[in-house]
């Protein structure tokens, strides 16, 4: 699992059919926030209601989330050198991107709730609850751009990688010394490139 952020980049797939955009919808969105690691979960959840609806604020969030997503693919493009063909929709310049960023942030501030319960109670101790006076879901996605804030401006961007297997428009945190590629998938599809270069001399693409 990677950081929030770059699994959000990586909504943007491709395979030999073409590239995908894995929130094209409001239902794939919604679905996509509540299988996100439980600190945007939580933030989806804050509110009234108990989880993420698709109607008008669907729509809305789903347009935050994708605009967010595409500029996070800018930003990563550029932290990383990459010169791969841009997949997907684009957020324009890096200019663009970043406002599309601070934007988000500030679309749905959340705040921690101390939840301590009652001493005579059965509750196993004090809890953190996320709250927020705006729709769930796009509290999620101001979350999601908080932590990419984090990312591009820690040590961690030093870390991001595009990974340059065959076909791929991913982006991964290489978070040990000999990971090169995003899967072992990727990882495989490359050494077979490479194999078929040395002995056929181009690539397997050209055949």
């Amino acid at each position: 699992m990677e950081p929030l952020p770059v699994e959000l980049m990586n909504t943007v797939r491709a395979d030999r059919d073409g590239v995908h955009d894995t929130i094209a919808d409001p239902a794939a969105a919604a679905r996509w926030l509540r299988e996100a690691p439980p600190h945007a979960a939580d933030a989806a959840r804050a509110g009234a209601g108990s989880g993420i609806e698709v109607g008008i604020a669907g729509w809305e969030a789903v347009a935050e989330l994708r605009d967010l997503r595409d500029a996070l693919r800018v930003l990563a493009a550029a932290a990383t050198g990459d010169n791969r063909e841009p997949a997907g929709p684009s957020a324009g310049d890096l200019a663009t991107a970043v406002t599309v960023v601070n934007r988000a942030c500030a679309r749905a501030p959340s705040w921690s709730e101390l939840h301590w319960p009652d001493p005579d109670g059965k509750d196993a101790g004090p809890e953190r609850a996320v709250r927020t006076a705006h729709a769930p879901a796009l509290a999620a996605v101001a979350a999601i751009a908080e932590e990419a804030v984090a990312l591009f401006a820690g040590p961690d961007r030093a870390l991001l990688r595009a990974c340059h297997a065959p076909g791929c428009v991913l982006y991964f945190i290489r978070n040990h010394p000999r990971r090169e590629w995003c899967s072992d998938g990727c990882g495989n599809r490359a050494r077979v490139a490479r194999h078929y270069q040395r002995h056929h001399g181009g690539s397997k693409e050209d055949g």
